[in-house]
This record gives structure tokens, C-alpha cells and sequence, in this order.
């Protein structure tokens, strides 16, 4: 006997597939509901920074880290060519003036001055017997010059002696006139030699200078010889640090030579390095400050360097008036270089809110601090503890500025 099944109704055979869809549509629904509605998160006031809006004095300038570094640095150069023969003075070693940092050795120039030495010796010798002759010579010219004067004195008595005769009747006319055409010549003849003789001994007093002249010379030239051999010894040009040797013993070096630096430790710069953003922006005569130990110490710029590398420039800074106690090469500052004068504006203090929304949006708390929403901002220049805020903001409101890491996709906090 056949048993006849009765059919289930459609809703019970698909009851599962139904149920299923239902579950699916409910949470369609509610994921709909949520992306129509704000999304919220709460979280503890304390966790957060707040900054309140405010129309406050905003300073443009740039914070960096600066280095002490000496305004001077003197290019230790070498006279003399030669080897290194000893490294007096380590590197970092305060100096003295004339202090000796290194010394060379230069056998060549040795042997130049050793020949230099022995020609002087023998030419003093040549030079001391030329004046001797010329000695000799002035002497012979000095009395050859006295007998002359007595021979001419003399001739001048004798005829003196015959007019007198002449007049008194003892010498004729004819003898007077023999006598004085041979008094006429003699005394002439005296003259010229005289003049003769006064030639000579200035030619003699001429050739005695150019002789000494000459001495001098050679003596000047072994001196400027003997003087090399001291330049042999490299000394500290002036007082002061040195910074480091480029030489080891037993290196040849050139004259000229680039060896050694020292630093003049009397006055201080700091040397720093700015993003490229600033370069048309920092120039010289520009202000800047440092704090130290709670003191503040006013600098300016005073060497903007052009050109860029790695995407920065380099600056120095000097002090205006006084610079900390114990400033020490090396150590580091934070400077800070004034950009403009200060402006009034609308501020809000600088935070971690910035790596998240870029400065296009931040939350803003509502008046009872409850809770905190979206708003679009437009945030202008901005300096290491400031925003500039030129839209978005009023006077008064209050923002979180501290990092927005924690908060996801929401669009509103609850408190």
C-alpha cells in the first residue's frame, strides 16, 4: 500500500536561505545607518593637547642647531722645501706666537749655503786687498797732490822775489820776463796736475764705494741664505689652537705648502645649516639669538653661503655683544634666526596634529568641551611653536593639537 507524502509549504523548505537573506538585508541596513551617521570615538580629555585659538604676536623664524666654531683660521704655509724631519706640536695643542710646530731638513739648501759661505770668504779676502791697494793709492795721490802745492807755493815766492830784484835795479826787464813766462807755465802746469790729481782720488773714493757696495751685497745675500735655514723650522704665526697637521715625518714638502692650521680662539662664530626653503629668505644682518643656562645672547648673520648642497646652505653667525662663559670649540646651540618682525596674527600652538591632516583639518571643541568635530582649516606660515591659522578658526576656539593617530576615520570625539 502506497503512502502518500503531503508537500511542505515553500516558506519552510526555504527557511534557512530565508533567514539568511534577513541577516544579510539587517546588516546592509545597519552599515548604511552607520556611513549616513557621524562617526564617533570616545576618549579621555586627559589624553590630549588642546590649544586655544588666539590673536598673539607671531615671530617667523627658523630654530637650528648650530657649532661653535673660531671667526679666524690661520693657513699654516711652508717656506721652504724639504722633508719633515719632526713633528714638534700634536694636533689640538694651544700655541704661542713663534711656538714651533715642526721642523725640515733640506740637505741641498745646506750644501747651497756651506758654497755661498766659502765664496764670501774668499772674495772678503779679494775685496780686503782692492782696498788696501786703493789705500795705498789715495796715500800716493795725497802726497803727490802736497808736493804740488809746495812746488807751486815755491815758484810763486821766487817770482815774487824777482820783481823786487826787478825793481831794485838788480835784474833787467828781460830777465823779469824770462822769469815770469816760466812762472806763468810752471804755475800752470802745477794747476793741471793738482786737477789731475784731484780726478784720480775721486775715481779712487768712487771705485772704494762700489767696492764696499758690492761687499755688502754678497755679505746681504749669504745673510738671506743663512736666513732660509730658520725658515726650515715651522713656528705658530699667532696664538691660538692647533686645529691639525697634514704632514708625517720623513714627507717631502714643496714651498708654500699647505701644512698645518690654527684656529685664533679670541672670538667665536656659529656655523649652521639651513633647509634650501630659506635661502632667499636669509640674508646678512639678520637677527638671531641662542639660551643658555637661561640667559639669553644675541647674535647676527653675518655669512650666507649660496650655494646649495644636499639640499641645504651654510651659515655663520656672530655675537653681538657678550657670548657665554667657557664657550668651547665644537660645542652646539640652539639658534634661532628671526625671519621678519614680529606681526600680530591668529595662532594656535604647533603639535603632532599636523603629520595626520597636513594642516587641512583639525578638531574643534565645542563650547562645553564635551565633545570635539571636524573642521577644515587653512593653515598659513608657521614657526618651531606656532601655526598661523587664516581660515577655519575664530578667536577663542579651542583645538586638539596632539597627535591623531589613535583616532582612525572619526569624525567626531566624545569626552
Amino acid at each position: 500500500m502506497d503512502i502518500k507524502l503531503e508537500k511542505k509549504p515553500w516558506y519552510i523548505r526555504y527557511r534557512y536561505r530565508i533567514m539568511g537573506i534577513i541577516l544579510l538585508l539587517a546588516l546592509i541596513i545597519y552599515v548604511m545607518v552607520l556611513a549616513a551617521g557621524p562617526r564617533k570615538l570616545r576618549v579621555k580629555l586627559d589624553d590630549i593637547q588642546v590649544s586655544v585659538a588666539e590673536n598673539a604676536d607671531f615671530m617667523e623664524y627658523v630654530d637650528v642647531e648650530g657649532i661653535v666654531q673660531p671667526i679666524m683660521t690661520i693657513i699654516v704655509n711652508t717656506r721652504e722645501s724639504g722633508n719633515v724631519h719632526r713633528i714638534v706640536a700634536e694636533e689640538g695643542r694651544l700655541m704661542k706666537q713663534g711656538d714651533i710646530i715642526l721642523t725640515l731638513v733640506n740637505p741641498d739648501l745646506m750644501r747651497e749655503i756651506e758654497d755661498q759661505r766659502d765664496e764670501w770668504e774668499k772674495q772678503s779676502i779679494s775685496y780686503r786687498e782692492k782696498e788696501l791697494e786703493m789705500e795705498q793709492k789715495s796715500l800716493t795721490l795725497r802726497q803727490q797732490t802736497l808736493e804740488a802745492e809746495y812746488e807751486l807755493n815755491k815758484i810763486s815766492k821766487s817770482f815774487s822775489l824777482e820783481k823786487e830784484e826787478y825793481a831794485m835795479g838788480i835784474r833787467s826787464k828781460a830777465q823779469l820776463e824770462v822769469s815770469e813766462d816760466e812762472f806763468k807755465y810752471k804755475t800752470e802746469s802745477t794747476r793741471l796736475k793738482l786737477q789731475s790729481l784731484k780726478s784720480d782720488s775721486a775715481m779712487t773714493d768712487i771705485r772704494k764705494e762700489l767696492l764696499r757696495n758690492d761687499r755688502n751685497r754678497e755679505f746681504k745675500k749669504l745673510k738671506r741664505s743663512q736666513e732660509r735655514v730658520e725658515d726650515l723650522i715651522v713656528r705658530a704665526p699667532v696664538d691660538g689652537q692647533l686645529s691639525f697637521v697634514k704632514v708625517t715625518p720623513g714627507q717631502q714638502v714643496s714651498s708654500g705648502e699647505n701644512i698645518a692650521e690654527v684656529k685664533v680662539l679670541d672670538q667665536f662664530k656659529i656655523h649652521t645649516s639651513l633647509s634650501e626653503y630659506y635661502i632667499d629668505r636669509v640674508t646678512t644682518g639678520l637677527p638671531a639669538a641662542i639660551t643658555y643656562q637661561g640667559q639669553k645672547y644675541m647674535l647676527k648673520v653675518t655669512k650666507v653661503v649660496p650655494e646649495v648642497k644636499d639640499r641645504t646652505f651654510e651659515v655663520d653667525l656672530v655675537f653681538v655683544d657678550d657670548m657665554p662663559e667657557n664657550v668651547r670649540l665644537g660645542k652646539s646651540f640652539r639658534v634661532q634666526i628671526e625671519l621678519g618682525q614680529p606681526e600680530k596674527a591668529l595662532v594656535i600652538s604647533r603639535g603632532n596634529f599636523y603629520q595626520q591632516t597636513g594642516g587641512r583639518w583639525i578638531y574643534k571643541l565645542n563650547a562645553d568641551k564635551t565633545k570635539a568635530v571636524k573642521v577644515p582649516v587653512l593653515i598659513g606660515r608657521q614657526n618651531p611653536i606656532q601655526y598661523e591659522i587664516t581660515e577655519g578658526l575664530q578667536p577663542g576656539d579651542c583645538v586638539i593639537t596632539s597627535g591623531y593617530d589613535n583616532f582612525g576615520e572619526a569624525e567626531e570625539l566624545v569626552f
